[in-house]
């Protein structure tokens, strides 16, 4: 299978270094010092075991227009990344070629094959003029939700921490034979890939979390279990995510599980940084919109009151224009 990893970073490359050594052909679009590391030298993975095995993709390349026709395109950059690139991931289609959303947060099909009075709205904080849509149809679309910790420890380096599962969902709810067929091949390359005919809810469990944990760390610099374990900042998550929750289940959504044992999940994981907390330490753009944004964009859609929510992501919004104004004036 012809598979392309748009974006190989830490979850990208560990997608296309296991992808390959299974024996898919894969093509990396990377960019900058990682890239070029790669193409010298090929993706060395790290696993957590310490074992570690060096690939070389077929191709390995900055520009999408070089890759040329796939099966399977792998979306794994950000998601406000994501409207840049629409336009140009047509190059790799050809009529059956299937698109799997990987990104954090509410994705830009939420309200496509979604029924009830929502269906066809746009959600403008991850699709402001439609452009993603336009580059992806919702056809073509399948979601995933991603579950393993990857970084990228060197350029052409990725190290593996914990997780291997890469939940799918065809958007429409059906089990079709090119979603078998994808959790087929990445089951063949050492992942967990079960089908979810609700993929909607599982994005809900995660972000449950993600709206709150998320942008209080980018703040406030601490780690899961020092948001977890602080009074007023597991107060202020709770909040947060009764919020979210009210949102979510008024749009239909049932979660299997209670609010503190989500927030006691997250505790356990120890003192982890968050994705978004790392960004704002390296000065790069944050998920803040289609986690955070986004999740106050649907309670003004159904009407649900989002204060807290408002709130820590006008200071997020802040937070990361000031880092970025600031890295500007140092240049």
């Amino acid at each position: 299978m012809k598979i392309c990893i748009v974006g190989a970073g830490a979850i990208g490359g560990y997608l296309g270094a296991k992808l390959a050594l299974a024996g898919e052909t894969v093509t990396l679009i990377a960019r900058g010092s990682h890239l070029e590391a790669i193409k010298k030298d090929g993706l060395k993975l790290v696993m957590a075991d310490g074992s570690s095995q060096v690939v070389r993709p077929a191709l390995a390349t900055s520009d999408i227009q070089e890759a040329g026709e796939q099966d399977v395109v792998i979306l794994t950059v950000k998601a406000h990344s994501v409207p840049a690139i629409a336009p140009s991931l047509s190059t790799l289609y050809n009529p059956h070629t299937t698109v799997i959303t990987a990104q954090n947060g509410i994705p830009w099909w939420y309200f496509r094959h979604h029924g009830g009075e929502y269906e066809g709205t746009r959600i403008q904080s991850v699709d402001l003029e439609g452009i993603v849509e336009a580059g992806i149809s919702a056809d073509r679309a399948i979601g995933c939700v991603v579950y393993p910790a990857t970084e990228i420890i060197e350029p052409g380096v990725i190290k593996h921490i914990e997780g291997d599962r890469f939940t799918l969902g065809e958007i429409d709810g059906s089990k079709s034979d090119r979603i078998q067929l994808l959790a087929q091949t990445l089951k063949q390359a050492g992942f967990k890939a079960p089908i979810r005919n609700q993929i909607r809810t599982e994005i809900w469990i995660k972000l449950w979390g993600n709206v709150a944990f998320n942008p209080i760390s980018a703040l406030t610099g601490a780690t899961l279990e020092d948001i977890c374990r602080y009074p007023l900042t597991r107060e202020l998550a709770r909040q947060m995510m009764t919020e979210a929750q009210a949102i979510a289940e008024n749009l239909g959504i049932k979660f299997g599980i209670t609010l503190e044992q989500r927030i006691n999940g997250a505790e356990n994981v120890g003192a982890h940084k968050t994705s978004m907390l790392q960004d704002i330490e390296a000065g790069r753009p944050t998920e803040i919109d289609a986690i955070v944004g986004a999740v106050a964009e649907l309670g003004k859609l159904t009407q649900i009151p989002t204060p807290h929510i408002d709130a820590i992501y006008a200071s997020v919004k802040l937070l990361e224009a000031t880092k970025q104004r600031s890295l500007f004036n140092e240049r």
